[in-house]
């Protein structure tokens, strides 16, 4: 269910990288319950945004909150502490093959541990409790003693799902998580994303180059163009000519939308 707390604040963000300029004055916020789309051309700077979140990559200047708390600057264990809060998902699931769908998902306790019982891999009876109920939300719990390796795409990053479950995330980042999955099973997978930001409260920011299932499944959709907020709106406000704005080069009129959202862009191109 959604409310107005806002998990993640993005006050004024730049980052640069030398004199290019990768992200500029982001302005941004997503909250408890909901599912933010980042939309916009490969390069635009949205993986840059996730970095800026996670610390991979410190912003130069601007602030990152999460839950109100201030990211920047932090080192050590204090920003191992924030980060357990943040889930991450990968287009390339970022299992380990050799280990079952229930030891991946365990992996995700590892952050609640002490230094010692995650070396040896003690978990708990709850952690296993919690991470079964984690492979039970995404429809995996068939396959919980399975090795990774043998599942399918989509299994695998339906397994990575239950871990940042498992993890207990107040926020989830999903960079591109079906950017190699076929249409049905991008819909399956993102399906159970929208599934667990309403039914556990969780805020999740997904990039997406995928137009239609942005407007399939986001709460709000965030257009990144040139490192900068081209717009931010509701799904069923998405227009073609917002689309138009973010995909085409208005100097040369060139579609800059990635070839699989081709047939939707040639749709809105002649709206």
């Amino acid at each position: 269910m959604k409310n107005n707390t806002p998990v993640l604040s993005l006050l004024n963000i730049t980052k640069s990288y030398g004199t290019n300029h990768a992200i500029r004055n982001i302005n941004l916020q997503v909250r408890a319950g909901e599912f933010v789309v980042l939309l916009g051309p490969s390069g635009s700077g949205k993986s840059t945004i996730f970095k800026c979140i996670s610390q991979l990559a410190p912003p130069n200047s601007g602030e990152v909150r999460l839950n109100g708390s201030l990211l920047n600057g932090l080192k050590g264990n204090a920003l191992r502490l924030e980060r357990r809060k943040i889930g991450l998902i990968f287009q390339q699931f970022n299992l380990i093959a050799r280990l079952s769908a229930l030891q991946n998902v365990l992996l995700g306790r590892l952050g609640h541990m002490a230094a010692w019982k995650a070396n040896f891999g003690l978990f708990s009876k709850s952690d296993r409790q919690l991470s079964m109920r984690a492979l039970d939300q995404v429809g995996m719990l068939a396959k919980t003693y399975q090795r990774a390796d043998t599942l399918s795409g989509g299994q695998q990053q339906r397994v990575a799902i239950a871990r940042v479950v498992a993890q207990e995330s107040d926020l989830i980042l999903a960079d591109e998580p079906v950017a190699s999955l076929d249409p049905e099973t991008s819909r399956q997978v993102l399906g159970n994303l929208r599934r667990l930001a309403s039914e556990n409260g969780m805020a999740i920011l997904c990039s997406l180059h995928q137009v239609d299932l942005a407007m399939e499944f986001a709460d709000r959709i965030v257009a990144i163009k040139n490192g900068e907020i081209a717009f931010d709106t509701t799904a069923n406000q998405l227009s073609a000519a917002k689309v138009n704005s973010i995909y085409v080069n208005s100097q040369h009129g060139v579609c800059e939308q990635p070839t699989e959202t081709r047939s939707f862009r040639q749709q809105v191109i002649v709206a």
